[in-house]
């Protein structure tokens, strides 16, 4: 007999850490079995100490993990991919933040960037199914390069149509379609 263990979801937010009205704060706070990666309290711009913060969050973790990234918490868990092989029942890649492009005033520049180990952006594909959610008028990346990283990634596309950079900023506390994709990776 077999018993069906019903998976965490594990959030990674982008380099904002939590905030308080953000659509995966949200979430988290309504869906049961759920785990974020915790904010950095050093080297906040590491990529590196980054990804090693998923995975300590996923080491706690025991039995199936969803990934539920957004922004730079996607390139996040591109890089974890890389090196690790925990398995992953799926991640939902919520508007990746185009890092090797110039980003606008108030983030980092892709020369920080790179100094701190984000660039390149891996494009090797993924070991675990995902669906990159892109949006048609996102400032941090534009469509077509979202589309190209899902393709590399080996991910489902899925336009979200003209959602900015799914953030408060963006009108997006709330995100009711995030529970419809996660429940396609379940």
């Amino acid at each position: 007999m077999t018993v069906d263990i019903a998976p965490t979801i594990l959030f990674v937010p982008g380099l904002r850490d939590h905030v308080a009205d953000h659509w995966q704060t949200l979430l988290q706070a309504r869906l049961p079995r759920t785990a974020s990666v915790p904010p950095l309290e050093h080297d906040k711009l590491s990529c590196a100490a980054r990804v090693e913060a998923l995975n300590a969050a996923i080491a706690k973790i025991e039995g199936p993990i969803v990934l539920v990234a957004h922004s730079a918490g996607v390139m996040i868990t591109v890089h974890w991919a890389q090196h690790y092989d925990r398995p992953i029942q799926g991640a939902l890649l919520a508007t990746p933040a185009d890092l090797e492009m110039p980003m606008p005033a108030g983030y980092p520049t892709r020369q920080t960037l790179e100094e701190n180990g984000w660039l390149p952006v891996p494009r090797q594909p993924l070991s675990f199914p995902s669906l990159v959610g892109a949006s048609r008028n996102d400032p941090l990346a534009a469509f077509d390069r979202a589309a190209g990283l899902a393709a590399a990634w080996g991910s489902q596309l899925v336009d979200l149509g003209e959602v900015g950079h799914l953030n408060p900023a963006a009108g997006y506390g709330e995100w009711p379609h995030a529970e419809i994709l996660i429940r396609e990776l379940l």
